[in-house]
């Protein structure tokens, strides 16, 4: 039986209640996740570091960064804030009703310090799904992610492997909001924003997905792993194949990890190239 407008807003003005991420397989979330037709990508070809790697912004410039779910609604400007059936209710949402909901999300504590959300940018069909921590100052201000001078070097980081920023790709944050002076976000908040992203990649069905930076890592494949260890390895989250690499304003910060970062672009290419064959194979 589907939902009236008036059971959703009941539903929603309930108690939270924070369910753990259920993966959709036996495995643990965070596992590394065994793709035998993809057997041939385990050894990347790395070639030589592209001149792009080499456009990096002056360290005068840098900016102060910290580094650390198919139903469509009725209610356009839903206001999701805390309830038992939150999560229910985002998983319902198609993309226009997913936009409203973070524009005008109350869920934590964000929502009373920023400018605006930001819900991502990109082609919403997209293979490649760019995953990063949460907006900065310039994303706040903007409503846009990676604008700033980390921003420049990952659209660099993208050419490199002949993609671009909204062509088959999509760039999005675990969280929507900034937190204030770019702090690490706090456990309550993920949770809140954990639907939203969900949903977004359920959307948007993307192919592989690309983690920036161990944040993201961390909270999208729930591990508390190490970047370098989880570095190289294809790992899962809900079904969907994910890559680990460092994030932009480390790499700002860490020039010469430049080329590790190029490596894991190198593994996340040919990784989508044997997705792309498996996928055309009868």
């Amino acid at each position: 039986m589907s939902l009236t407008r008036d059971d959703m807003l009941r539903e929603l003005e309930l108690l939270p209640a924070w369910q753990l991420r259920q993966p959709v397989t036996k495995s643990a979330p965070h596992e590394v996740i065994e793709m035998p037709k993809l057997s041939a990508i385990a050894e990347p070809e790395v070639k030589a570091i592209p001149a792009q790697f080499e456009e990096l912004p002056a360290a005068e410039q840098i900016e102060a960064v910290s580094i650390p779910e198919a139903v469509e609604t009725s209610l356009p400007a839903l206001d999701v804030t805390l309830g038992q059936g939150r999560r229910e209710a985002i998983m319902q949402l198609e993309w226009q009703g997913v936009q409203d909901c973070v524009a005008n999300c109350q869920a934590c504590d964000l929502a009373k310090t920023r400018t605006q959300t930001v819900f991502g940018v990109g082609d919403p069909n997209a293979d490649w799904l760019i995953v990063g921590e949460a907006p900065g100052s310039e994303e706040d201000r903007k409503g846009e992610p990676f604008v700033g001078q980390a921003g420049k070097l990952l659209d660099n980081m993208l050419a490199a492997i002949k993609l671009k920023r909204g062509q088959n790709v999509f760039i999005a944050n675990v969280l929507k909001c900034r937190p204030p002076e770019n702090r690490n976000p706090h456990a309550d908040e993920v949770a809140m924003c954990d639907p939203f992203l969900k949903r977004q990649v359920e959307l948007i069905k993307p192919k592989l997905i690309i983690a920036l930076g161990k944040f993201a890592a961390q909270s999208l494949l729930g591990s508390e792993d190490t970047i370098s260890s989880m570095r190289g390895k294809l790992h899962d989250f809900h079904g969907v194949p994910v890559v680990v690499t460092y994030h932009p304003a480390y790499l700002l910060r860490s020039l010469p990890e430049k080329a590790k970062a190029w490596e894991d672009l190198c593994f996340a290419n040919k990784t989508m190239a044997g997705l792309t064959t498996s996928a055309k194979q009868p």
